[in-house]
């Protein structure tokens, strides 16, 4: 038997309770056997294993410098557009609920590239949608704004979640929810100041503007703080009339202005 002395409380006894261990609620002495308190050290170094890595994938995510956003009409064409957006070297790709079978898509790119992109879902408005997307392989959420429901369930599977805020009361309540990085969005309505506005009050925020960034002013706000860009619209345009080689090339530009602003050589 292994008795351990701990500060007796009602969360204590509730674990206690769900383990199934013995504790004296007198003296708060807890007797475990071997084998139970293997288990208990077995989850503690799981969850810690979970942990490390969603703080390595947002680490991946900031290195990344920029998060393809890929909204499309059909599957076909954003399977396409992935590809494009990788040959240009923009490795994290966020696929939005908008596109149609959107979950198919992330089950796909999992299966065919696994660790050599970062996979997010995007455009996710509720905690139903966000567990569809981590089954299929998702390993972060986005949303166009804070979900408590999205916050809990991304909590609960220690998976990163990136919700749109545009004021400090949003963006204090996403952190209080536990939000890893803060889409800033739609960042077109502000400018890159909006980033030096953010982080005067609140400069433990990690910040990803998204809407309205392209290639001209991606160096602007990489400059002015923001951690990582979420590129939409002005990276796959060419998509639209089948021009695949456009998106290479404006993915292409925009790692090369990102890594200049950020002082680095590719």
């Amino acid at each position: 038997m292994f008795i351990l002395l701990v500060k007796k409380c009602a969360k204590f006894k509730k674990f206690c309770a769900k383990e199934k261990v013995s504790a004296c609620n007198i003296f708060g002495v807890v007797t475990f056997s071997l084998e139970e308190l293997c288990k208990i050290l077995g989850k503690i170094l799981h969850r810690r294993e979970e942990i490390v890595k969603k703080y390595e994938l947002i680490q991946a995510l900031i290195e990344a410098g920029a998060v393809a956003v890929i909204r499309a009409e059909n599957k076909a064409q954003g399977l396409k557009i992935v590809e494009a957006v990788r040959a240009g070297g923009i490795t994290a790709i966020e696929i939005t609920m908008t596109v149609p079978h959107a979950d198919e898509i992330i089950r796909e790119l999992n299966e065919a590239f696994g660790a050599d992109v970062l996979l997010g879902a995007g455009t996710v408005l509720d905690a139903e949608t966000a567990r569809v997307c981590i089954l299929a392989g998702a390993q972060y959420i986005v949303g166009p704004s804070f979900n408590e429901d999205c916050a809990r369930l991304c909590n609960r599977y220690a998976v990163p979640y990136i919700p749109g805020v545009m004021t400090p009361q949003e963006a204090v309540r996403a952190l209080e929810f536990g939000a890893d990085i803060l889409k800033l969005f739609p960042a077109e309505l502000f400018g890159p100041k909006i980033i030096s506005a953010f982080k005067g009050p609140l400069p433990q925020g990690i910040y990803m503007p998204t809407g309205g960034i392209t290639a001209e002013n991606a160096a602007e706000w990489i400059k002015a703080g923001a951690a990582v860009l979420g590129i939409g619209g002005a990276l796959t345009k060419g998509a639209k009339t089948g021009d695949f080689e456009s998106v290479t090339r404006t993915a292409r530009q925009l790692k090369e202005v990102i890594a200049a602003a950020r002082g680095l050589q590719l």
